[in-house]
Order: C-alpha cells, then sequence, then structure tokens
C-alpha cells in the first residue's frame, strides 16, 4: 500500500485488487464494476497489448519464438503459458517485455477517468513488489485446494500444471500479510456479493472523508 498520506493520483482512491489464480478476482473486479467503481484490469491490459499487430506480440515472438503463435498468428495463450511456467527465467524475461507496456497504459486509463474510486486488478501484485503503488491492497483470499479444483474444472490443467502455477505465485500467507483488506471468496456468490457491497461502501466513505 501506499504509505504516504497522499494518493498517488489526488482526488482518486487506489484500489490493488489481487489474489492466486482462480481465486476469484474477476467476479469481484465485476461486482465492483457493477456497484460504480472504475476497474482496470491489467490482465486485460495484457491482452489488448499483444494483439495481432501490436509491438508486445513482436516483441515476445523475438524473445521465445514462432511456435507461441496460434494457427491465426495471434498469441497461443496456453503454449505462452507453458513456456512461462517452465523456468523463472522465462517469467521473468516475459515480464520485462510486457510490465513497462502494461503499466503505461494501466495509468493512461486510471487517468482518464475521474472516478473517485479506482480497483486496479494485479494479479502479481505482491509478487511484483508494486504495493506502494496503491492506497489500499485488496485481497480475494481463498483455500489452496479451492484454487486446484477450480483450475483442474474451468482451465483443464492437469494436477501438476497447476500446482507449478501456484508454486509460481505468491503464497497466501504473503498476500494476507500485505493486504489492507481482505474477501474470502470461499463460500457462495451470494456471501461474496454481500462483502463486496460492504468493502464498497467503505471505500466510498474512506474517499469522501479523506478527500482522495
Amino acid at each position: 500500500m501506499n504509505t504516504g498520506s497522499q494518493s498517488l493520483r489526488p482526488g482518486k482512491l487506489l484500489i490493488g485488487l489481487t489474489g492466486g489464480i482462480a481465486s476469484g478476482k474477476s467476479a469481484v473486479a465485476d461486482m465492483l464494476a457493477r456497484l460504480g467503481a472504475n476497474v482496470v484490469d491489467t490482465d486485460v491490459i495484457a491482452r489488448d497489448v499483444v494483439a495481432a499487430g501490436q509491438p508486445g506480440l513482436e516483441a515476445i515472438v523475438n524473445a521465445f519464438g514462432q511456435d507461441i503463435l496460434d494457427e491465426n498468428g495471434g498469441l497461443d495463450r496456453r503454449m505462452m503459458r507453458n513456456k512461462v511456467f517452465a523456468s523463472a527465467e522465462s517469467r521473468a524475461r516475459l515480464e520485462a517485455i510486457l510490465h513497462p507496456v502494461i503499466r503505461q497504459e494501466l495509468w493512461r486509463r486510471v487517468d482518464e477517468s475521474d472516478n473517485p474510486v479506482q480497483v486496479l486488478v494485479i494479479p502479481l501484485l505482491v509478487e511484483s513488489g508494486l504495493s506502494g503503488m496503491v492506497d489500499r491492497v485488496l485481497v480475494v483470499d481463498c483455500p489452496r485446494q479451492t484454487q486446484i479444483k477450480r483450475l483442474l474444472t474451468r482451465d483443464a490443467e492437469t494436477p501438476e500444471q497447476a500446482e507449478r502455477i501456484l508454486a509460481a505465485q505468491a503464497s497466501r500467507e504473503a498476500r494476507l500479510a500485505a493486504a489492507d483488506d481482505v474477501v474470502d471468496n470461499s463460500g457462495s456468490l451470494a456471501m461474496l456479493a454481500q462483502s463486496v457491497q460492504e468493502i464498497y461502501q467503505r471505500y466510498l466513505s474512506h474517499a469522501a472523508s479523506s478527500g482522495n
């Protein structure tokens, strides 16, 4: 979180929304957007900057080879995921290409909105040491076994690959230690919606009282 007394973007409360893979970040982000927050999702930006014809895709091909392209010349995301999670070196190489471009576009989208509550969805917020760029860190939390079950069902991953993906991310304990706020997504969708509603109201009150 930002330890200063002022938001990094005056007039706006910056919320860093994070959580492990398959924890439910997208569901929480969608709920916050429906409630009125401006949501800027770095996963969406990451897809945009590697679309066919974009310089980001060309840079990735130069770094990882033509086999990361699908039959239509776009990014084969499953192939890319397998390469990236194969080694720390591969992850670092991809991050060095994408992170500067993604960050520039993220701030552009924040700055063009006058919404007082800005939710920045950053899956690797803790791993990247970027909590200082937001005013509050919101972690979507659920047990590790729930994440694995969702990965096996949602993405048809093997148990071994699911374990590798989780091992490449910050631990649940590290994310919770970095959190200012936590949303528990181990229960029903109705329970999640209630929790998100409550926390959004707190953010509105915080923004109004602090002048952010």
